[in-house]
């Protein structure tokens, strides 16, 4: 168990390795961060530690928020998340983190972001469905098609894939690779596509599936990247 970090999503570019190979990465930047309040097992029954980033101003927070940071001596930070640790102790409140005390090269990290929103999609748009024949003399092309049962039930099934409501929706993408931390710019390089728009904030901790087999092999074939990385310009 181990603290993680807020993030805002840059973009997507690509580095390269010595050997010509190009991986696409997502770089998010991550602002310095402040230990909030620590939790001890003695006082509240666990162990964790409550961290905050993006300062802001009091009409945007509520007044208990105001109150709990002001008593804990900190700056109004518009984030807070606590982080189960099994060392609390190795904390203090004020404490300023950056990303590279947390994570490195070579890391397996998940990542939490709103997806985007869609609006109102329709069920071809919404759950990749092929639609009807798109010929003429068919009548329907882009319909949903037949969605009831006959007297029994009488009535249509909980769950349907239909129109209606896409993205906007919390989004966890599993076990990805930290290629490169950029101390001196506060921005780190995860592999792969994230959830959300650019600019949107993003929630990086420790993979929760780091240990099982597969991710092991995973990691193993792509331990390579992070010392031959050459950095790109983009």
């Amino acid at each position: 168990m181990a603290i993680g970090v807020f993030g805002i999503k840059l973009g997507m570019t690509r580095v390269f390795l010595k050997d010509g190979t190009a991986v696409p990465v997502t770089a998010i930047k991550v602002p310095e961060h402040t230990v909030v309040a620590i939790r001890t097992v003695e006082k509240d029954g666990y162990n964790a530690v409550q961290v905050g980033a993006f300062e802001t101003t009091e009409k945007k927070l509520t007044k208990p928020q105001i109150g709990h940071l002001r008593k804990a001596g900190v700056p109004l930070l518009r984030r807070l998340k606590e982080f189960r640790v099994d060392n609390p102790q190795d904390y203090q409140v004020g404490q300023k983190i950056e990303v590279s005390d947390v994570f490195k090269p070579g890391d397996l990290v998940d990542v939490v972001g709103i997806s985007k929103g869609r609006g109102f999609a329709g069920a071809m748009k919404r759950w990749d469905f092929g639609g009807f024949p798109k010929s003429h003399g068919h009548r329907y092309h882009r319909a949903v098609g037949s969605i009831g049962q006959r007297t029994d039930p009488g009535r249509v099934w909980k769950g349907k894939r239909m129109a209606g409501h896409w993205g906007a929706e919390k989004v966890r993408v599993q076990s990805l690779l930290v290629v490169d931390v950029l101390k001196d710019k506060g921005i780190i390089l995860v592999k792969g596509s994230v959830p959300g728009p650019q600019k949107g904030i993003l929630l990086i901790e420790k993979s929760k599936i780091a240990n099982r087999k597969s991710q092991r092999l995973k990691l193993n074939r792509l331990k390579h990247i992070p010392e031959n990385l050459i950095r790109s310009e983009a």
